[in-house]
């Protein structure tokens, strides 16, 4: 089936976020995976991701040179609202990652899991095998490489005959690097998922389907892990806001032309 027309990109703090449901961005994956000349590139952005390209080049160019970014909070969603346009709902990378292995098998798809400590790759690449019968795992490695192993790393990944590559590494590294080795890894979908492999391999518990669906699953996060994440959280959180409400203030301001 071929991909519906998709709706134009919302802008937000000058990011392009596709108002697109799970639904939707599950059927791109699927058919990017099948068919897609090039490799396409998923980013699921974030309030971090948003606040970090303001002062990150990199990041940005990043953003925009990938081919889907998908609302990966709830502060996304909401701050798109607050500001008139469409969001349907808030796509998270693990979600589509569970969908994405799932369906995978049935569909003849091969994946490459890149990222995470050592231990956590190996208990996750045992559980995705007990719970995803016929899923072809073409490749995995720990996310622990420094810069004279990135080519090794993406010829690895290419001799695996991989069709789709998850990345579990922090940003902004993954989002930039997946960018400049994108075309030398030889896969058809690349797509970052941030700390999925350790939620799923059950070494970091996710949070409540309530908080999720409040957007508080930083509150969640924030509990865990409070000296690695309070400045990312409250300091970063802070700005974004500050941000939309700018923002906001900005178009409220805008003169209205008369035709």
């Amino acid at each position: 089936m071929p991909m519906p027309a998709r709706p134009p990109a919302v802008r937000l703090l000058d990011c392009g976020i596709d108002p697109m449901s799970q639904q939707e961005v599950l059927h791109w994956c699927l058919e990017s995976a099948r068919s897609s000349p090039r490799a396409r590139i998923l980013l699921t952005a974030n309030a971090s991701h948003l606040v970090a390209m303001q002062d990150d080049p990199a990041l940005q160019q990043a953003a925009e040179a990938a081919d889907l970014v998908t609302p990966d909070g709830m502060s996304l969603v909401w701050a798109a609202r607050l500001l008139g346009a469409r969001m349907p709902e808030r796509v998270t990378g693990i979600d589509l990652l569970e969908a994405l292995l799932e369906r995978a098998p049935e569909q003849g798809l091969r994946v490459f899991l890149l990222g995470a400590k050592p231990a956590v790759i190996e208990t996750f690449v045992a559980q995705c095998r007990q719970r995803y019968p016929g899923l072809a795992i073409a490749g995995w490695r720990d996310g622990y490489f420094g810069p004279e192993q990135h080519e090794e790393v993406a010829r690895q990944i290419a001799a695996s005959r991989a069709d789709m590559l998850f990345v579990a590494m922090p940003s902004p590294f993954k989002d930039i690097w997946c960018e400049r080795y994108r075309d030398a890894f030889g896969v058809k979908l690349i797509m970052g998922v941030g700390g999925a492999f350790d939620v799923l391999a059950g070494m970091v518990p996710r949070a409540p389907r309530w908080m999720q669906a409040a957007g508080l699953e930083w509150a969640w996060r924030l509990w865990l892990e409070p000296r690695r994440l309070w400045k990312r959280y409250l300091v970063g959180n802070s700005r974004f806001l500050w941000l939309v409400a700018r923002e906001r203030l900005r178009r409220q301001q805008q003169p209205v032309v008369q035709g």
